[in-house]
């Protein structure tokens, strides 16, 4: 077998069809398209000598040969990023290009101050940000779509954290009640004293809608939904315009008008754990470390306080 010379972008490109189900859903995820992923795996295919799908219907599956690849292209890529790593660690000076997946209010809060940190500390490192549906970034991330990525864990709504992915606390965000300007709460308000406002709010399939509805019915009630924006930059605008209340955090507040919205402390701080998630190994890249410190940074600059 030591004739072959495995391409270890066509075993990437083998291991998401797998993971996708089929060709077509597997070019959206990695941005080609659909011909350009068949010639990947057809080339793959000419490098190992034998099919690595077939046809089944209209669909495909992997041949046994397949299978067999997907099973060590695990193991070949996870090598792949320990010797980026070792690579990285034997440089004089640290460089290199990194993708980073963020929620809108990490984008807006987060990404300037990061990107500024670095081009003072580590010039030689370029970050990319993508804003990314939080539903799909740890995906993402655990098909090497992206370095790093920015999440959230809400006590309220807890969400499990696989084994295969590293997950590093930045810091914890509070989470404060957003209401129209010169609203009769007063700092200190109960959450169960919103009971009869009419609320803005994102849908319960969202992480966010997801925690509010819990952490209101913790208080007593169900919120009244008037209007569902999945935008926080929406939810405060309507809030701005006298349609309703919503909950807002430390960072989210960046999208709050200067004007027309009233920031209420909470009598019971609800707060949300900001975390970085990668591959195990990602972790052992110096430039992915620089990465992670400058986004620490960023948080505390924030005022976030220090993740429990």
């Amino acid at each position: 077998m030591s004739f072959m010379e495995l391409s270890l972008r066509r075993l990437r490109t083998l291991r998401e069809v797998a993971r996708r189900g089929g060709v077509n859903a597997a070019a959206g995820t990695l941005h080609f398209s659909p011909s350009a992923v068949s010639q990947q795996l057809e080339a793959l295919a000419a490098e190992v000598g034998a099919p690595v799908l077939e046809r089944v219907g209209r669909g495909v599956r992997l041949t046994e040969v397949g299978r067999v690849l997907v099973e060590h292209a695990e193991v070949l890529l996870a090598a792949e990023q320990q010797a980026c790593a070792a690579v990285e660690g034997a440089r004089q000076s640290l460089s290199a290009r990194l993708t980073v997946g963020v929620f809108p209010a990490a984008a807006a809060a987060l990404v300037p101050a990061v990107v500024d940190d670095l081009a003072a500390r580590h010039p030689g490192i370029t970050v990319d940000s993508v804003e990314a549906d939080t539903e799909d970034v740890a995906t993402d991330v655990r098909h090497g779509h992206l370095d790093l990525a920015l999440l959230l864990d809400y006590p309220d709504a807890p969400e499990p954290w696989r084994t295969d992915l590293t997950v590093v606390p930045l810091g914890r965000d509070q989470i404060h009640l957003a209401a129209p300007a010169g609203t009769a709460h007063r700092p200190g308000v109960e959450l169960g004293a919103l009971a009869d406002e009419d609320w803005i709010l994102s849908g319960p399939d969202t992480y966010w809608g997801r925690a509010v509805r819990t952490a209101c019915r913790r208080a007593g009630f169900d919120p009244r939904v008037r209007h569902r924006a999945d935008s926080s930059a929406t939810a405060a605008a309507m809030v701005a315009a006298g349609l309703g209340v919503t909950l807002v955090s430390d960072l989210g507040r960046i999208f709050c008008p200067p004007a027309g919205v009233d920031v209420v402390p909470l009598a019971r701080p609800l707060s949300r754990t900001i975390v970085a998630v990668h591959l195990p190994h990602t972790g052992e890249r110096p430039t992915a470390r620089a990465v992670l410190e400058a986004f620490g940074h960023a948080a505390v600059t924030r005022g976030l306080a220090p993740a429990t």
